[in-house]
């Protein structure tokens, strides 16, 4: 991890014969001190980026700063959540630029400036992530706030965000001399982004006068990626909503545009109508996509992690000893398949010690490393199904028994607004509370973060995810503990559907009608395959083996930025030219 200090002295200058992508999304994982990201979305577009920088990618990044974060979460003994701001000093991380840029806020004119994080790459690549900042003094107090805090106020918040995003981002793209070929947006959060390139392309003209012409060249720099197979999770704002924050001329523009369904404007069809390549996050989430917007082609690149940095340290010193040059390239992993048992055994002992390690200092429980330890961490949202493992908890209980002990550690925030989802966490603990005894311990962590995800995903046995399906677009957490060895035990859907080989690499929960079947599967799985395999040390170190080889090596955004590269970005049967790469050439660029 890069010292704030060893971060401020990189150099990055693009020329105009550079061609650069533009990566914007709402929130990122920077840097674990930083809390610009609230979960999974983030979390991709942060490894993206590193992945990125390894593999020398010409790219730039725009978000925003989020001076509040997400929110720290605290739980008390009953499970009730409450939240709090997350502060941090932007200037301890990232750089000031010079350029200012304005935009239009419900009349408002708002001014915007950026703070440059470089992310570096193993050779020495530097990428920079630019994160806008309203907080100046020539803004009003209420748009000083506009890019505090990541999802929070009411949608009025959210549109403005999203016009600071979109428009400024673009704006400052120009500010800076960045000469972009390409810009991509993570999520229909970054959509307004097109109206920018369109009022560009016009001149700043009357947005009435736009042709198919200046359409199709927007078009042609444009890529979209969507993470949500749930239509209600498409970022819509009514038409009032609009005209008032947005503007009237360009609300009208891009209602006859056919960006509006079913009377509000949805960002989605915004990022679709302008963009020329559009994909899903994984193989099945672009067949659910597809069907949702039928008029538009939706291609898929399932989603990956970044290696170097969710692989433990154990992992990572026996990957260094027996695959040397899997940092490089993660096909190497497949090596694993041949790493000895013993040392497999041993690297995760390690990592479960730190896990229980750190359950202790957060929560003074002593769990034991010998005994058979799930993890299930990930947002608390009511379709993720926390509660599927306690559907019967007496049968629950017996499996533990017979198994020798069971133990489940829980994770995951509830937005402040949902409060199913705070319920949800609430009905997990006052269950665990219930049935927690000697044979079967239940914790639910406060606070899920970036530490406390990689030590979960590193350190438990096995991971376990149960939405409820269509509804996981792809998961990346699974991928992150199957490079650590970890199985999984998970409901067939997103990325679990292309990466499930029975007793190979964990086990599949099997689709069932309801919520009692899928159950049934679960327990059936845990009592008959997993808890025996488990048993077995050298059963199990060989199900780690081939975990890390057919997961580990596939499932990265080291394969994943190479399929975005030659299939959204820079494809071969568009007639566009290829970028150079940027590498910063200054001796301390590591």
């Amino acid at each position: 991890m890069l010292k704030p200090s060893s971060i401020k002295s990189h150099s990055y200058e693009p020329t105009p014969a550079t061609g650069l992508v533009a990566y914007f999304s709402m929130e990122i994982a920077i840097n674990p001190l930083m809390p610009t990201y609230s979960g999974g979305l983030g979390m991709l577009a942060g490894d993206t980026l590193r992945s990125a920088a390894d593999v020398s990618a010409p790219m730039v990044a725009f978000t925003l700063v989020h001076r509040k974060g997400y929110f720290r979460q605290m739980l008390d003994a009953d499970g009730k959540q409450t939240e709090d701001a997350q502060p941090w000093r932007v200037e301890d991380f990232c750089t000031e630029e010079a350029p200012r840029v304005t935009v239009s806020v419900e009349n408002r004119i708002v001014s915007l400036r950026a703070w440059r994080y470089d992310v570096v790459g193993r050779s020495g690549h530097v990428l920079p992530i630019y994160l806008l900042d309203s907080d100046l003094p020539e803004n009003s107090d209420w748009d000083r706030r506009l890019t505090d805090h990541l999802y929070g106020g009411d949608s009025n918040y959210r549109l403005q965000q999203e016009i600071l995003l979109g428009m400024g981002g673009v704006r400052m793209t120009h500010a800076l001399g960045l000469p972009i070929n390409v810009y991509h947006m993570n999520e229909g959060h970054a959509a307004l982004l097109t109206l920018a390139l369109l009022e560009s392309q016009t001149g700043g003209g009357p947005l009435g006068q736009v042709t198919e012409t200046d359409i199709e060249a927007v078009r042609r720099k444009c890529v979209f990626t969507t993470h949500t197979p749930v239509p209600a999770g498409h970022d819509r704002f009514s038409m009032e909503q609009a005209r008032r924050i947005l503007g009237a001329e360009r609300t009208d523009r891009l209602q006859s545009l056919n960006c509006c369904h079913e009377g509000l404007l949805n960002m989605t069809y915004v990022a679709l109508r302008f963009s020329r390549y559009c994909n899903g996050v994984a193989l099945k989430h672009g067949e659910v996509s597809q069907a949702m917007f039928p008029e538009y082609k939706i291609d898929a690149i399932t989603n990956g992690v970044h290696g170097p940095t969710w692989v433990s340290e154990p992992f990572a010193e026996m990957f260094d000893k027996h695959m040397a040059s899997w940092r490089r390239d993660h096909l190497y992993l497949r090596n694993a398949i041949a790493i000895p048992f013993g040392e497999m055994l041993a690297a995760h002992a390690h990592s479960k010690e730190s896990l229980l390690a750190e359950v202790a200092s957060r929560t003074g429980l002593v769990l034991n490393p010998k005994v058979l330890t799930l993890g299930f961490a990930r947002r608390a949202a009511t379709y993720k199904r926390a509660d599927l493992l306690f559907h019967d908890p007496e049968r629950l209980l017996r499996i533990a028994q017979a198994a020798g002990g069971l133990q489940i550690l829980y994770a995951g925030k509830a937005h402040p607004q949902d409060e199913p989802g705070k319920a949800l966490i609430h009905n997990v603990i006052e269950k665990a509370k219930q049935f927690s005894g000697a044979d079967l311990r239940v914790v639910y962590l406060e606070n899920y973060d970036w530490h406390l995800g990689a030590a979960l995903t590193a350190g438990v046995d096995v991971w376990v995810n149960t939405p409820l399906r269509p509804y996981e677009a792809s998961g990346t957490s699974g991928m992150k503990a199957a490079l650590n060895g970890v199985p999984s035990l998970s409901i067939l859907d997103g990325w679990w559907i292309e990466g499930c080989i029975e007793g190979v690499t964990g086990w599949a929960i099997e689709d069932g009608a309801d919520d009692v079947a899928e159950a049934e599967s679960l327990y059936h799985k845990l009592e008959t395959a997993v808890a025996p395999t488990f048993a077995d040390p050298e059963q199990w170190a060989r199900l780690m083996q081939t975990t890390i080889a057919m997961n580990g090596s596939f499932f990265n955004t080291n394969r994943m930025i190479k399929q975005y590269i030659g299939n959204s970005y820079y494809p071969q049967t568009m007639n566009l030219p290829r970028p150079q790469t940027v590498v910063a050439e200054t001796a301390n660029a590591r």
